[in-house]
């Protein structure tokens, strides 16, 4: 195991709350901890036993005066999330009562923690690999249920257990190779013709196809889906939003031009995370406010997963509707047809004709009708209408995907050049390399500086 100093850091949001943790992980860490607690006994808790919890006070050593009423856990290595003997500090939720104890911690031998420290070190210690310490971080932003099971499934080690498996066969296969290059002369070794070669390649490169497959959806279920509301003034984005949202979140009135601004919210529709974006109504106008908030509407477009249009039920088609739908050309686009309880006065024909194939969805949120087709054709769109079974491994993270998609390269190479009747040791360098790239997923293989980057992204008590 490696050694390091002992780190502290707050653990829970700050805030008001029923408790605030401090957390101290290190070689040190019963010690200075002993320092601070009084227990009503008077037992130290160098002498209780691990993984249990004791009330006292924590007292200020030069002063003797009692700074916080404290439950106090001492967790003994290695049985602990860092490996390393773990003090967790129960104070009362509140902000000079934590950070008042936190002071004492680091008065008293402790150093603040980096952002994600105590991941990194869970995982250098070897109690994680690198895809479950992105794990945890996933699990903290997870926005639905699906994208929380699928988070604990990575850090439950399911991606870690194929990535190794994959890399167990290319490793094999290398092996073979590598007896066959240095001792022709043995006939018991099985001799690694392109025949067998091909077969292991191509079974590699089969599992990385598979777990690419779940990366769209996987990548949805992790960051959302990039939804941008947009339509003409007063057609009901801001409305739709509200819809979807189940709350106020966005100003409604019958004025045209009210949203001037990008409103951004977080829904879930049907298990799918939407980032939902509505937009300034795209028109021209003269108003310099609202000017800009159209500008910034168009820009949110390029960057987005999905495009909810609204047309207005009651009025004729306009030229501003006519150029969303050439602006929105080649992307995924839902028709959302709002206010179908006034009378019909829009050319559903000619929509339909814009739409190209695209849905249409006939809504009245004044009176919260359509919202549940909507709901369907989002999952639809994405999931065809449902997710895959339960049990598969998804693949979420982009660096995952880039370096699964760099193997699978690198295992193209690999094939074609047995196809090609290239020297066999020619061969091993592709696979070589696809062995590292799948190591870089779980840390087998990775460069310090990235493992740095990485841990930066985790908030400070983590």
């Amino acid at each position: 195991m490696t050694e390091f100093d002992t780190i502290a850091a707050i653990s829970t949001p700050m805030g008001e709350g029923a408790i605030a943790i401090v957390r101290l992980s290190g070689d040190e860490a019963v010690e200075i901890a002993d320092r601070l607690f009084r227990g009503p006994t008077g037992k130290r808790l160098k002498d209780v036993p691990s993984h249990t919890i004791h009330y006292g006070h924590i007292i200020d050593p030069k002063s003797e005066r009692v700074v916080e009423e404290v439950m106090v856990s001492v967790m003994r290595a290695p049985k602990t999330f860092t490996r390393e003997d773990v003090v967790e500090i129960n104070c009362h939720g509140g902000f000079v009562s934590v950070n008042r104890v936190l002071q004492l911690v680091l008065a008293n031998g402790a150093r603040l923690a980096e952002p994600g420290e105590f991941t990194k070190r869970a995982f250098l210690n070897g109690r994680i690999d690198l895809s479950q310490a992105e794990a945890v971080i996933d699990l903290i932003r997870a926005k639905t249920d699906r994208a929380m099971n699928v988070a604990l499934q990575q850090m439950e080690g399911r991606l870690s257990k194929l990535i190794r498996e994959l890399r167990q066969t290319i490793l094999e296969t290398l092996a073979h190779v590598e007896v066959n290059i240095d001792y022709p002369e043995y006939d018991d070794v099985e001799e690694m013709t392109p025949r067998l070669l091909k077969e292991k390649a191509g079974y590699v490169r089969r599992q990385i196809e598979k777990l690419l497959s779940t990366a769209a959806q996987g990548k949805i279920l992790r960051e959302g889906l990039a939804t941008v509301i947009i339509g003409r003034p007063n057609v009901g984005k801001s409305s739709l939003l509200n819809a979807l949202a189940h709350e106020n979140r966005a100003i409604v009135t019958d004025i045209p031009g009210t949203t001037r601004d990008v409103i951004e919210e977080y829904v879930n529709v049907r298990g799918v995370p939407l980032r939902l974006i509505d937009t300034a109504g795209i028109r021209e106008t003269e108003d310099v406010v609202e000017r800009i908030g159209v500008e910034r509407s168009q820009q949110m477009l390029k960057r987005a997963d999905l495009i909810l249009l609204v047309l207005n039920y009651h009025e004729p088609l306009t030229e501003e509707d006519e150029r969303l739908f050439a602006m929105t050309e080649g992307m995924d686009v839902i028709v959302i047809v709002n206010k179908m309880d006034l009378p019909q006065n829009i050319d559903m024909e000619r929509v339909k004709e814009l739409a190209a194939g695209r849905p249409i969805v006939a809504t009245s949120l004044l009176r919260e009708q359509g919202i549940d087709e909507l709901e369907k054709a989002i999952a639809d769109l994405f999931f065809g209408g449902e997710l895959e079974a339960g049990d598969l491994t998804y693949v979420s993270n982009s660096r995952h995907i880039a370096l699964l998609e760099q193997a699978k390269k690198a295992m193209d190479d690999a094939l074609s050049g047995i196809d090609a009747g290239m020297p066999v040791d020619l061969v091993q360098i592709d696979l070589r390399r696809a062995w590292e790239l799948l190591g870089e997923i779980v840390g087998d293989t990775v460069h310090e500086s990235l493992i740095d980057q990485l841990f930066a992204q985790f908030c400070l008590g983590k």
